[in-house]
């Protein structure tokens, strides 16, 4: 899983026991989950299908800083199946997790699903080349 972006909690991202607000998390997390699944389709003809399961493990204070990790889990024809852990930067402990987000490729004018032509395999491989070029490692 790498973790690609990071947020910071803010005063207006609390819940009444001043906590990140589960709903709040769970916006971040279909936003980081869309642009992930964009930069792998290249399209940003997606529309979120599913969010599977959702665990919440521990909170997250405001000032703390939480991070995204991304990872595909399966590619269809027209869809691509991500998970997201959201942790705490500082202390890596895990914030909450969301597995099976769906996306589907459509198009734009029908809103239709469309085939999307990505196999995991050119996907892992466009990773590779892309973590090449930021002169990052796996």
């Amino acid at each position: 899983m790498r973790f690609l972006s990071r947020r910071l909690v803010m005063p207006n991202d609390l819940n009444y026991a001043n906590a990140l607000f589960g709903g709040r998390a769970l916006e971040w997390i279909d936003e980081e989950a869309a642009i992930y699944a964009i930069c792998q389709l290249e399209s940003n003809h997606l529309v979120t299908k599913h969010i599977g399961e959702i665990s919440f493990e521990s909170p997250a204070l405001q000032g703390d800083v939480v991070e995204f990790g991304l990872a595909t889990k399966k590619v269809g024809r027209t869809s691509i199946t991500v998970s997201c852990l959201v942790r705490n930067k500082a202390t890596k402990k895990t914030i909450c997790f969301a597995d099976d987000i769906v996306f589907v490729r459509v198009d734009p004018e029908t809103r239709l699903p469309v085939p999307h032509g990505k196999t995991m395999e050119e996907l892992e491989s466009q990773t590779r080349q892309e973590l090449k070029t930021l002169n990052m490692q796996d």
